[in-house]
């Protein structure tokens, strides 16, 4: 009995094993990382909660107050920011603790606070709830979804790079 293909689909096997797959998997995995991160930046210009570039720029591989860890032995892929007021906006916050009125010295410029820590002047803030923007759970459904199905595409182009057709 003769297996037609049988030779290229045990080279192609082999060659995997020798570490081409997993080279291939670290960079798709990469790539997701980066896609991941396309979706954090647009959700957040989405919801419209920020005024500066700071945490929007945090977005990025390689960016100052980021999170970017990969493992390519077992695929692992963290990705975030360490800036704290993150999660604020992500889910909503007291603007004072545990008082009812927060002191913030300063001073008004037009229409604009100016903090000033040295001012004799200031506002002062009452406690109440600001609700969070979501802007990283709307990214992480978005990816989880575009995830799936990319994921499906790779591993049948890597099936179908393994071995072609036996028969």
């Amino acid at each position: 009995m003769k297996i037609k293909g049988l030779e290229q689909w045990n080279q192609s096997l082999a060659k995997a094993a020798s570490g081409d797959f997993s080279r291939q998997a670290a960079k798709w995995l990469e790539q997701s990382g980066m896609q991941f991160l396309d979706l954090v930046r647009d959700e957040l210009i989405h919801s419209r909660g920020i005024d500066t570039e700071r945490l929007l720029s945090s977005f990025r591989k390689g960016a100052q107050d980021h999170v970017w860890i990969t493992e390519k032995g077992g695929l692992s892929l963290e990705i975030g920011t360490n800036l704290d007021y993150a999660s604020f906006l992500n889910d909503g916050h007291w603007t004072v603790s545990d008082e009812n009125v927060r002191w913030v010295p300063g001073y008004f410029q037009g229409s604009r606070f100016i903090y000033d820590p040295s001012a004799s002047t200031g506002m002062a803030l009452k406690k109440q709830w600001i609700s969070g923007s979501q802007f990283w759970d709307d990214a992480l459904l978005l990816y989880e979804k575009l995830f799936e199905n990319s994921l499906n595409r790779r591993l049948d182009k890597w099936l179908n790079t393994l071995g072609g057709k036996i028969g």
